[in-house]
């Protein structure tokens, strides 16, 4: 188990914290999951990125419709959906030549919706 804090410090590692609270719950997490987690909120850090997952919880999208939408150019979203595809964060389908692109499942978008929602009461707060 990796320490965060030196052994003389009374406060407990994240691990420990973890595995307390996962284990109320029955569930241990694996340090994977941890780095899967970092992982998914670290690709969702990107301001294109996040602008593509708000287009896409509307409705599925081509490259060219989300291109017009967020304002950058064409190899820039064909470069940034497949970061998110490779996390399994969007899906496509073909029609053609074309590709339609949709959020993977609802998981991310009840995560981008927590997150929006965040967003937005901290900034509520501070008018």
């Amino acid at each position: 188990m990796t320490k965060i804090y030196d052994e003389t410090s009374k406060h407990e590692t994240f691990l420990e914290s973890a595995q307390k609270i996962a284990s109320v719950s029955g569930t241990v997490k694996t340090e994977k999951v941890f780095e899967k987690l970092a992982v998914t909120f670290k690709v969702l850090g990107d301001v294109t990125r996040t602008k593509i997952i708000f287009c896409l919880m509307k409705k599925e999208q081509c490259v060219n419709d989300l291109t017009d939408r967020i304002g950058v150019s064409q190899s820039a979203v064909s470069h940034q959906l497949r970061v998110l595809r490779n996390l399994d964060l969007v899906t496509y389908r073909k029609n053609g030549k074309t590709s339609y692109y949709s959020l993977n499942d609802e998981h991310i978008r009840h995560l981008f919706e927590e997150g929006l929602k965040h967003v937005k009461e901290k900034l509520d707060r501070k008018k």
